[in-house]
């Protein structure tokens, strides 16, 4: 490579000699970054989403290519977040595409020392079974004064910051309908 050659592949030259005085464009740009296409240019769909680590409700574009989630950026048409992310919200790719994600139900029986992968079928059958005996033997119709209460202390909820408005709405719906009292969610306590 010749002298002038080298010289003209250095931004600082390319701004003091060019149009592009502060550098913030042509004088700034190497021939890698040139040649650089977004990773969402060659996405096949776009999908809207909400990022799912607090209660702000955040929207994401999640861009989709042969089925893989390929990039996870926020949406500028948001009145929330008007396209910014956190630095969680912009991780969020990991969760879906991180290798330590665990994609099977996972179960390890009482006292028992190794992990055992369920169908996804049994295990809510077992956290349905699980939930109902619960309730059934803390139930309580009546106090000492005989006072109708019909309600549960065998069945508590608290909730995650992750957890959004909507969600929160139906699991109190939920453990509401059950009969339990201890309904919380962190982003109270």
């Amino acid at each position: 490579m010749d002298l002038k050659k080298l010289f003209e592949s250095w931004p600082v030259y390319r701004q003091l000699t060019g149009a592009d005085a502060l550098a913030r464009g042509k004088a700034a740009e190497s021939q890698r970054s040139a040649g650089l296409q977004p990773r969402t240019a060659a996405a096949d769909s776009v999908a809207r989403s909400v990022c799912p680590f607090c209660a702000v409700g955040c929207a994401q574009k999640v861009y989709v290519t042969d089925g893989k989630v390929v990039q996870i950026e926020g949406d500028p048409d948001s009145p929330i977040s008007r396209g910014r992310l956190c630095p969680k919200g912009s991780a969020s790719k990991q969760l879906v595409t991180g290798p330590q994600r665990e994609t099977t139900v996972r179960y390890r029986a009482p006292y028992a020392t190794q992990w055992q992968e369920l169908e996804l079928d049994t295990a809510m059958d077992m956290v349905a079974d699980r939930v109902l005996d619960a309730r059934r033997k803390g139930w309580q119709d009546f106090d000492a004064d005989r006072n109708t209460l019909r309600r549960t202390l065998g069945v508590a909820s608290l909730g995650g910051a992750t957890l959004d408005n909507e969600e929160n709405y139906l699991i109190k719906k939920l453990f509401t309908a059950l009969g339990a009292l201890q309904i919380e969610n962190q982003a109270r306590i």
